[in-house]
């Protein structure tokens, strides 16, 4: 009989793991050549920035986008650089929280419990994931308006709560990833459904909370929010950034600056949980 060795797949071939590579590889250069070109235009002096054709990599690296961008913030008005990005991290931070928590307290009870009306409510879940933003602009500032909160971080914090997505993937992750007899034996040991979702719900859910973590913060971090908020002390970064990139062609570096400088929280997030994020979405729709 022959042995397979170990680490290789049965059905490949060599000449089919190089040729795997190489597709991968080629797929990697075209989804990475965007970042990549942000990344150059962000240090680019004006006169290669409106060279034709453009060039993708910069040849003469400067930072004065980067420190006209800081400039220009704290000159356009009261409100100074920092008070914009703490509202933007405050959001953000706040609505991710919340997002997690209430989406994970709910996906529980729909996993793990029977109780009449969780088949069609989950559905009702489902089918809100077909609507986006847009078509919930209306209705979000109707309701915000009504109980008092446009024009607070709330009208931002609120929604993001609220959101289909969360509450989908924990769910999925939840019925894939969590055995019945686990909680069932935590409560013969005594546990209340307190300790069970806190201690050991939660641990088992890591790689679904990261990616819920990575889509939130994505969200919240590009929110402009101008249709909640009106005073300027409590604007988001996004809109003070998207100003100064209004200012017309002499301001083409500081847009190309600002556009690195909002990817920057994302990306980094990304990086550091890209492999719970793959986790996640391999097992978000196994079910035993």
């Amino acid at each position: 009989m022959k042995k397979i060795k170990a680490g290789r797949q049965p059905n490949r071939s060599l000449a089919g793991d190089i040729g795997v590579g190489i597709v991968l590889i080629i797929f990697g250069c075209f989804f990475a050549f965007p970042l990549v070109y942000v990344i150059n235009s962000a240090f680019k002096p004006l006169d290669e920035l409106f060279v034709y054709p453009p060039k993708l990599f910069v040849r003469n690296p400067t930072t004065k986008n980067i420190s006209d961008m800081f400039l220009l913030m704290n000159k356009q008005g009261v409100i100074t650089f920092t008070r914009y990005a703490f509202n933007s991290l405050f959001i953000t931070a706040v609505g991710t929280a919340g997002h997690i928590l209430i989406a994970s307290m709910a996906a529980y009870v729909l996993a793990k419990y029977r109780f009449p009306g969780s088949g069609p409510f989950f559905k009702m879940v489902t089918v809100a994931l077909m609507f986006t933003g847009y078509v919930l602009a209306i209705p979000n500032y109707l309701i915000m308006s009504k109980i008092g909160l446009v024009d607070t971080y709330l009208a931002l914090i609120i929604p993001a709560f609220a959101s289909p997505m969360g509450l989908f993937l924990m769910k999925q992750f939840m019925e894939s990833s969590i055995p019945d007899v686990l909680i069932e034996a935590a409560k013969i040991d005594g546990a209340k459904e307190g300790k069970i979702f806190f201690t050991i719900v939660m641990p088992l859910v890591k790689p679904a909370i990261l990616t819920l973590m990575i889509f939130s913060i994505q969200s919240l971090w590009n929110n402009i929010g101008t249709t909640y908020i009106y005073s300027e002390e409590l604007k988001t970064l996004p809109f003070a950034l998207r100003t100064l990139a209004a200012g017309g062609v002499a301001r083409t570096g500081v847009s190309s600056a600002s556009t690195l400088f909002m990817m920057v929280l994302p990306v980094v997030c990304f990086i550091f949980s890209q492999s719970n994020i793959v986790e996640t979405m391999a097992s978000s729709g196994i079910k035993e």
